[in-house]
């Protein structure tokens, strides 16, 4: 089956539930859009938003950051885990518990547990004896040279995650607080699944999480969700196995060379987007990325680590990690998604002691869209959204360019920038997490 790239790039979209538009609501809106995206990345920086609540943003209608807090934390429907720390169903659990165990056997971490049985001991006592705790709650312990901690109690709780032997009770902003494992799950869930029912879910979850993709992405993925190395020839024997037994059908997409893969289950999706239209299951349920522009997230699935470039042909690397002097662009640079296209890139920063949603750097794919009135007003709406739920009470786009594009934002969002104006501080201790 041979698809044209458009259709491509909007299968991939749709799939990661950005297009055509926001399709869920609400706090059960939150826990849907997780499961279908199959993981989210999380990152501390807050330069203007957190990357996985921007994601969410990206997703979900009115997503307050309140909605990811309470679903992780405070009912236990989701988890977070891994050394590029990602959002997982609670329901896979006992998959992963396969892969911490095989994590902890890495060399790095068998060589730690094996040097440090004392200290590891010791952090489980107390966690035993007076738990959740974070790493501030541990006094003394020797200093280590480690980007996972400063002292040992710190690398041993870090340990005790990886291995699955505890999990996160809270976050208090984005600081951790531990738990014992039994005190978080649900009984149902806390066991360990087979090696074979592991791998064979993770096969899936690899394949949904990046569809289409090529066989050495998707083998990269399932090496990392299983814990261990995925040479060619093995990864070939997983996917053969999965066309014959009709779960996964390959595909090429107009112009390029090697196979793609997708879950056998989407064709009739991409059937439809093929035919012009989209499934009636991704109806946006308010505006669609035409009437409103989405600022994706820097971790965003579908153009992090280099996919922006190899599915939309646009050039997107997250800055904020190099040298002023060798960025291209702004410190905290999104792309800006309008139709199925990325069409620009925004540098926006919070200035959060005076209120103000600044917006450094503007550039665009091609000027003509800048002249375009339904561009503008589709850029005001959704600066507009970024401003409402960050709680901002101004917007500042002085230094967006070009002139003629900024004044219309201007006119679109006079009145809003005036209510903005009015908006009351945000109470303090609202949740940021």
């Amino acid at each position: 089956m041979i698809i044209p790239r458009e259709t491509a790039r909007r299968f991939t979209l749709g799939r990661q539930g950005l297009w055509p538009g926001r399709r869920w609501t609400g706090e059960d809106g939150t826990a849907e859009a997780l499961r279908a995206v199959e993981c989210v990345q999380m990152d501390p920086l807050n330069v203007v938003a957190r990357s996985h609540d921007l994601a969410l943003l990206s997703r979900v209608h009115d997503y307050r950051h309140e909605h990811l807090y309470n679903v992780m934390y405070r009912d236990r429907r989701f988890f977070d885990y891994g050394g590029n720390l990602r959002i997982f169903p609670m329901h896979e659990l006992p998959y992963w518990r396969v892969t911490m165990r095989r994590n902890t056997r890495s060399p790095r971490w068998a060589k730690f547990a094996s040097k440090n049985v004392s200290v590891i001991k010791a952090v489980r006592a107390e966690l035993r004896a007076r738990g959740p705790l974070g790493n501030r709650d541990f006094s003394g312990g020797k200093r280590v040279d480690s980007y996972r901690g400063r002292r040992d109690t710190s690398l041993a709780l870090y340990f005790l995650w990886i291995s699955g032997e505890v999990m996160l009770h809270r976050r208090d902003g984005f600081e951790r607080l531990y738990e014992l494992r039994k005190h978080i799950v649900p009984p149902e869930l806390d066991y360990a699944s087979s090696v074979k029912d592991c791998e064979a879910y993770f096969a899936r979850k690899a394949l949904a999480f990046r569809a289409p993709c090529r066989a050495k992405i998707w083998a990269n993925w399932f090496s990392y969700f299983i814990g261990r190395g995925v040479d060619k020839a093995e990864a070939q024997r997983w996917l053969n196995r999965m066309i014959e037994g009709g779960e996964t059908v390959g595909l090429t997409i107009d112009g390029e060379k090697e196979t793609h893969y997708i879950p056998a289950d989407e064709l009739p999706s991409l059937e439809i987007i093929t035919r012009g239209r989209f499934p009636e299951a991704w109806r946006p349920v308010d505006t669609s990325t035409r009437d409103e522009v989405t600022f994706l997230a820097p971790l965003e699935t579908v153009t992090a680590y280099g996919r922006a470039k190899k599915m939309f042909d646009f050039d997107y690397v997250w800055q904020v990690y190099k040298p002023a002097g060798q960025r291209r662009w702004g410190y905290y640079t999104l792309p800006i998604l309008y139709g199925g296209r990325l069409v620009a890139r925004i540098d926006p920063k919070f200035e959060r002691g005076a209120g103000i949603l600044v917006i450094n750097g503007f550039w665009l794919e091609d000027p003509m869209t800048g002249r375009e009135p339904t561009f503008a007003a589709a850029l005001s709406r959704g600066l507009l959204r970024l401003a409402d739920f960050i709680d901002a009470r101004s917007l500042d786009i002085s230094r967006l360019k070009p002139a003629g594009l900024r004044n219309m934002i201007q006119l679109e969002t006079k009145e809003y920038a005036r209510m903005l104006k009015e908006r009351p501080e945000a109470p303090k201790g609202r949740s940021d997490q």
